[in-house]
């Protein structure tokens, strides 16, 4: 089995804030790849940035585990009554792009994703007879983007497979 695999890393930075813990990227990958004969067809990891040498290191050693690294400048879109800036990278195109790009080659996706703006993009791909997995946390992913997919995957439940070991060298 072809398997792709989608991270929103700036969406997903939040998520796990708000659960506590941060997944391993490594063990993502590893984590989707146990399955008996899967192959990793494409990975992909998007994010935003303050500025182009914004998380180069990470970024780094993300290409180095074998994502493809897409990354667009954040910009202000508006601010609060505690005067907090709001940034935004808005990735979905690029996600819509590199995912129907790799469909003709690929079995299942995996998408760590929250953001309602790619429910069509789930359904062209489950039209093309790719199997959509929607991996996010409970509760913080709209129910059309659930609807979308072929199953959904409460982050929680994969930490143990994919929480990141304190001490072992990590990207």
């Amino acid at each position: 089995m072809e398997l792709a695999l989608a991270v929103d890393g700036h969406g997903m930075f939040h998520v796990q804030q708000k659960l506590g813990w941060f997944f391993d990227p490594r063990r993502l990958l590893a984590h989707a790849a146990a399955g008996p004969g899967t192959q990793i067809a494409a990975a992909f990891w998007y994010t935003g940035l303050k500025d182009p040498t914004d998380q180069r290191p990470f970024r780094d050693a993300l290409t180095s585990l074998g994502y493809t690294v897409r990354t667009k400048l954040l910009r202000e879109v508006g601010s609060d009554a505690d005067q907090r800036q709001f940034s935004r990278a808005n990735l979905d195109v690029e996600i819509a792009i590199d995912l129907l790009a790799v469909a003709h080659r690929t079995d299942e996706l995996w998408l760590l994703s929250g953001s309602r703006d790619l429910e069509r993009l789930l359904e062209a791909l489950r039209i093309k007879g790719v199997k959509v997995v929607l991996i996010g946390a409970d509760g913080m992913v709209p129910r059309d983007l659930r609807n979308a997919a072929d199953r959904f995957i409460d982050l929680q439940a994969l930490r143990p497979a994919l929480e990141k070991v304190e001490g072992a060298a990590q990207p």
